[in-house]
């Protein structure tokens, strides 16, 4: 029978496990979501369309913002594998403590922080793009991105607790 200084450690261990791999796919599935949706199919924007040199309305500046995209949907692929890589490691011998609530939670906030730092590094800082492009509300399409992701970053912290609670309260 375990101590109870163990099965305190374990649930610990059941809600910290899940982090790095929760935030990792978090990262990867919510730039996912950004490429997808906003690139794509409702072509707001692409990597490069405020930085003026590239325009989407000419065929060489959509031709340079895809290859762009490109790459920004294959960095978030490497985020996503990493994610899966480190989970699989983590869960061989854990997949007993890990929760499910736990690794949503995570992913929540992985994907709050990818909305975080893209807003404002490539929408403030380097204006590379913005959220919606030539509406006259550029800003506020910008602010409401980054307090999507401050959502999903509280949000996701809330989960993984509840999670912690229910785990301990559970032994």
């Amino acid at each position: 029978m375990p101590a109870a200084t163990d099965i305190g450690r374990d649930v610990a261990h059941g809600t910290t496990r899940p982090r790095a791999p929760g935030i990792l796919l978090g990262i990867g599935l919510g730039g996912f979501v950004d490429g997808i949706v906003l690139h794509q199919i409702l072509q707001w924007h692409h990597m490069l369309t405020s930085e003026g040199s590239y325009p989407p309305t000419t065929v060489a500046g959509l031709e340079t913002n895809t290859l762009w995209d490109g790459l920004f949907h294959a960095a978030t692929w490497v985020a996503v594998v990493a994610g899966v890589w480190v989970l699989w490691r983590r869960t061989n011998e854990w997949r007993w403590a890990i929760g499910g609530r736990a690794l949503v939670g995570w992913m929540l906030v992985g994907w709050g922080l990818f909305n975080l730092v893209e807003g404002i590094v490539d929408h403030q800082l380097l204006g590379i793009h913005h959220v919606r492009e030539g509406t006259g509300h550029q800003t506020a399409w910008d602010l409401a991105f980054l307090a999507f992701g401050a959502a999903l970053v509280v949000g996701g912290l809330a989960l993984a607790r509840s999670d912690e609670r229910r785990r301990t309260a559970r032994s």
